[in-house]
C-alpha cells in the first residue's frame, strides 16, 4: 500500500500547479496584448498528433488491463496488491493524470496564438478540475470502477485530437473537417455514459467500491454535460446558428485548436 499511498500527497502539487495555471488564464492575455501573435503550426501539428497516439496508448491499456482483470461495470473493487496487472492499471492511471497537466497546453497555446476569446469558462473549468478528478482517481482509487471514465475520455480524445491535428496542417484541410460538430455530440455521449455508469454504482448494494467518488464523478460529468449542451444547441441548433455565428467556440465543446491566419504572426 505504501506506493498506493505515496501519490497522495501530489495534492499540493495539484493545487500549486492549478494555481499557475489559473495565473496564466488571467495574465497571459496581458503579457501577449502588445505583442504579435505566434503561429505555432509545427508545434501544434506535434502536439496534437502526439496526444493522438497518448490517448490511444491509454485506451489500449485499459482496456487489456480490465480484461485480463476481469472487471465488472456493475461493482468493481480496487486492486491495491502489487500484482504485474495492478500496477498495470496504477501504471496508466497515473499516465492518464499526467496527460491532463500536458493538455492544459491547449490553453497556453491560445493565448500565445492571441485567441483569448477562446479561454471560456468551460475551456477553464473543464482543463482544471479534469486534473483535480485524474488526480482523485490515481491517488485513491486507481483501478475498479474509476477506469471507466479515462477509458472513454481517452477514446474521445483520440478524435478529438485528430481533429485538432488534421485542422493544424492548413486550409487545404478543412473541406474534409465537415465532421467537427459531431465532436461535440460524442462529449455529450461521453459524458452521458459515465454518469450512467457512476449513478447506477452508486446504487449496487454490497458493493465496497467507495461511493462517495461515484458521486463527486457523477456531479462533475453532470455539470459539463449540461455545459456542453448549451454549447451545442447555440452552435448548431436551429435558429440558433446566425445568432451564434461569429461568437468564439467553447473549447473542447469544439474550438478549434489548429491554425488560423494571422495577420502579424510568428513562427
Amino acid at each position: 500500500m505504501e506506493l498506493y499511498s505515496g501519490l497522495r500527497p501530489w495534492y499540493d502539487r495539484a493545487l500549486e500547479l492549478m494555481a499557475i495555471y489559473l495565473s496564466v488564464v488571467m495574465y497571459g492575455p496581458r503579457m501577449m496584448k502588445k505583442r504579435p501573435a505566434f503561429r505555432l503550426q509545427g508545434v501544434l501539428v506535434a502536439y496534437n498528433f502526439s496526444l493522438v497516439i497518448m490517448s490511444a496508448y491509454m485506451v489500449y491499456e485499459l482496456l487489456v488491463s480490465s480484461i485480463e482483470a476481469g472487471y465488472s461495470l456493475t461493482c468493481q473493487v480496487v486492486d491495491y496488491s502489487y500484482t504485474p496487472n495492478a500496477l498495470r492499471m496504477l501504471f496508466v492511471c497515473w499516465l492518464y493524470y499526467v496527460s491532463k497537466y500536458v493538455e492544459l497546453a491547449d490553453t497556453v497555446f491560445f493565448i500565445l496564438r492571441k485567441k483569448s476569446n477562446q479561454v471560456s469558462v468551460l475551456h477553464v473549468y473543464h482543463h482544471a478540475a479534469t486534473v483535480f478528478f485524474a488526480w482523485l482517481g490515481v491517488a485513491y482509487v486507481p483501478g475498479g470502477q474509476s477506469f471507466f471514465q479515462p477509458l472513454l475520455n481517452s477514446a474521445v480524445h483520440v478524435v478529438m485530437y485528430t481533429y485538432y491535428g488534421l485542422a493544424a496542417l492548413g486550409p487545404h484541410i478543412q473541406p474534409y473537417l465537415w465532421w467537427k460538430k459531431y465532436l461535440t455530440s460524442m462529449q455529450l455521449v461521453q459524458l452521458t455514459l459515465i454518469m450512467g455508469h457512476a449513478g447506477y454504482n452508486m446504487f449496487v448494494p454490497d458493493c465496497a467500491f467507495p461511493k462517495g467518488y461515484d458521486l463527486l464523478v457523477f456531479s462533475y460529468a453532470l455539470s459539463l454535460l449540461l455545459l456542453f449542451a448549451n454549447f451545442y444547441r447555440q452552435a448548431y441548433s436551429t435558429g440558433k446558428r446566425q445568432e451564434f455565428k461569429g461568437k468564439p467556440l467553447a473549447s473542447n465543446g469544439v474550438q478549434d485548436n489548429g491554425v488560423h491566419s494571422h495577420k502579424d504572426h510568428r513562427e
